[in-house]
């Protein structure tokens, strides 16, 4: 892999990831940008100890362009992008609407012990996983999917690193029914200063654990699913997918590496060159599972959600990387609303059983 560093006209910074060593990758920006600016803040809520970012200036962020004039295509004549070079395996670039920013300024606050805050300090980038508009990440390749995973784990430990992160955060929102309002095949990387509230909880998790079986959680929770696989999606010699027992989405897969590791940066060599062929497997029965009633045509694309789980500095020793998977859709022309239950309570009501699930998701093996 060779990693090139470059700037956009704005001063943001673009990495292109190639597996080709001897590519050179000169192209300017020739884009007239202004620099970009962040208003990011974040508060906690005092109810319930969660950290919430507020960024306004987020409103103005690219919404649905024609495919002709996707910021995330290469440049063309005539049509100049966030991708400078005309063509490229995978690109990451600073987000020009982040969420978060290193430079986000400290806010005023009003000095009431009730309104805790601070500055949106952080980082947000986006992945751009292949040149190709029309394509998804279950069409790359094992090569392509392994140069995503190599750029997903250089991002994690440069963004660790930085002063003041906490967590770093790597997805991918798939398809407009999960919100995506850029339909090039892309992902995105964030740098949070606090550790997320669902990390935290899994952290409390699995402390409580530890104390009460002497076990690591997460060890044991593989370890449970691998003796009795009514839930296993597939394994391989280094990886297992399973939908877990108390599954929140109608689909939902989490991948494990069977070696417990904090974050990407601690798999082995061994461990990188299964992955891509796991992964792109699961994804491509994520597509195979509605279908036409009558003719068994696939309904695709399916809308997703891939997030990786890892943990964050100087807390969660307990917790081990894996990969969440899920989908809202739960049947066909039907998708999982978050209602009154689950956004007001967060109390989740699966329509379907995690064991059929499982079921369902080895029907469509390919």
């Amino acid at each position: 892999m060779k990693k090139t560093v470059t700037k956009l006209a704005d001063g943001r910074e673009l990495l292109y990831f190639d597996r080709d060593e001897t590519v050179v990758r000169d192209s300017a920006d020739l884009r007239p940008l202004e620099p970009a600016t962040s208003l990011s803040e974040v508060r906690l809520d005092p109810a319930t100890g969660d950290w919430v970012t507020v960024a306004a200036h987020r409103q103005g962020r690219t919404y649905h362009p024609p495919a002709d004039q996707c910021p995330l295509c290469p440049s063309a004549p005539g049509r100049l992008s966030e991708i400078p070079a005309a063509d490229y395996d995978v690109a990451v670039f600073e987000n020009r609407f982040p969420s978060l920013a290193l430079g986000a300024p400290d806010p005023a606050g009003d000095g009431s012990p009730l309104h805790g805050s601070g500055a949106g300090t952080g980082r947000c980038e986006v992945v751009c996983f292949t040149a190709d508009h029309g394509a998804s990440f279950a069409d790359l390749d094992p090569a392509k999917a392994r140069l995503v995973l190599d750029a997903w784990t250089d991002r994690t430990a440069e963004l660790s690193a930085l002063p003041g992160i906490r967590q770093v955060y790597c997805f991918e929102n798939r398809g407009a029914e999960i919100g995506v309002t850029l339909a090039h095949p892309h992902g995105q990387v964030y740098a949070f200063p606090f550790t997320t509230p669902r990390t935290t909880r899994m952290i409390t998790a699995a402390a409580e654990h530890r104390a009460r079986t002497g076990g690591n959680l997460f060890e044991d929770l593989l370890d449970a699913e691998r003796a009795d696989p009514v839930r296993v999606v597939l394994a391989g010699e280094h990886w297992t997918a399973f939908v877990p027992f108390a599954a929140r989405w109608p689909y939902e897969v989490h991948l494990y590496p069977h070696r417990r590791v904090a974050d990407l940066t601690g798999l082995t060599e061994a461990e990188r060159a299964e992955f891509p062929g796991l992964y792109l497997e699961l994804l491509r029965r994520f597509d195979r599972l509605f279908t036409q009633p009558g003719d068994n045509t696939p309904v695709a694309p399916t809308p997703y959600i891939a997030a990786w789980h890892q943990a964050p500095a100087l807390q969660g020793e307990e917790l081990a990387l894996h990969l969440e998977l899920f989908t809202i859709r739960r049947t066909v022309g039907k998708l999982k609303f978050l209602a009154g239950v689950e956004s007001g309570m967060d109390a989740f009501v699966n329509d379907v059983s995690p064991e059929a699930a499982a079921q369902r998701l080895r029907e469509v093996a390919s």
